[in-house]
């Protein structure tokens, strides 16, 4: 293997953000290296969605710094839009344009972002709407797709700039339950594909059957970052344990 391949893609140094006085990260330290599933956990408010939007520069941070692919995202100068076409977002409430179609969507950031023609933005949305099954589907509206093919549309929205990693903002908790499996099926595909991939979620099956790491957070702080395996047998912290416990017994 090429020591490229190996190399952190994404670093969090020590980062830090307080909205006022409510701390919301308190010194979070995390590599992820290319073709890595990091799954991240932990009780709501404890910093989970904060921390993955700071990546892209989507939330600013006070202290600490955050690199990727090299690029330090809080230095003065950097191209944010360029950032985010490489570190592609998934959203928990699928952020698409209603007025759009699906195919529009998938279309849209090709043309003002890379500078890509409307035929061959148009010929990648379509074979990314394919390729989440949504081929079918890609003249209709958000509002006439279930929330699923919805999230399948995001998907594949932020795969049509080519990133080199998506993050994942818990992005079947606004689903129904028969919903939830068609999202994680397209994310484990993904996954088998090589895409890097932080993912914020309470699906610990899938945390179980595609992650590499558990990130486990609470306050604000990284509690445990430990391989898969390692954190579903027996969990370092009591808050971990109690965590998983409770969420395995649902």
């Amino acid at each position: 293997m090429l020591e490229n391949d190996t190399a952190a893609m994404i670093e969090i140094d020590h980062v830090s953000k307080s909205y006022g006085h409510l701390q919301v990260l308190d010194d979070c330290t995390l590599s992820v290296r290319r073709a890595e599933v990091v799954v991240v956990c932990g009780p709501s408010g404890s910093g989970k969605s904060t921390l993955i939007k700071c990546i892209n520069g989507l939330e600013p941070y006070q202290s600490g710094r955050i690199l990727v692919d090299g690029i330090e995202v809080g230095a003065r100068g950097t191209n944010l839009a360029r950032l985010r076409a490489k570190v592609g977002m998934v959203f928990q409430s699928f952020e698409l344009y209603p007025h759009m179609s699906a195919l529009d969507n998938v279309m849209l950031a090709q043309i003002h972002v890379l500078r890509r023609s409307r035929e061959e933005a148009e010929e990648r949305a379509r074979a990314l709407l394919e390729r989440v099954g949504l081929a079918q589907r890609a003249e209709h509206r958000p509002a006439d797709l279930s929330g699923g093919q919805q999230q399948r549309v995001a998907i594949a929205r932020a795969l049509a700039l080519r990133p080199d990693a998506i993050l994942f903002d818990e992005p079947t908790s606004a689903l129904d339950p028969e919903m939830i499996r068609e999202v994680l099926d397209v994310m484990s595909e993904l996954a088998r594909d090589g895409m890097t991939m932080i993912v914020v979620t309470h699906e610990m099956g899938f945390a179980r059957r595609v992650a590499d790491r558990v990130v486990f957070m609470d306050h604000g702080r990284i509690v445990e970052d430990t391989a898969k395996d390692a954190f579903f047998a027996a969990p370092r912290s009591p808050r971990a344990q109690e965590f998983l416990s409770r969420i395995l017994s649902h």
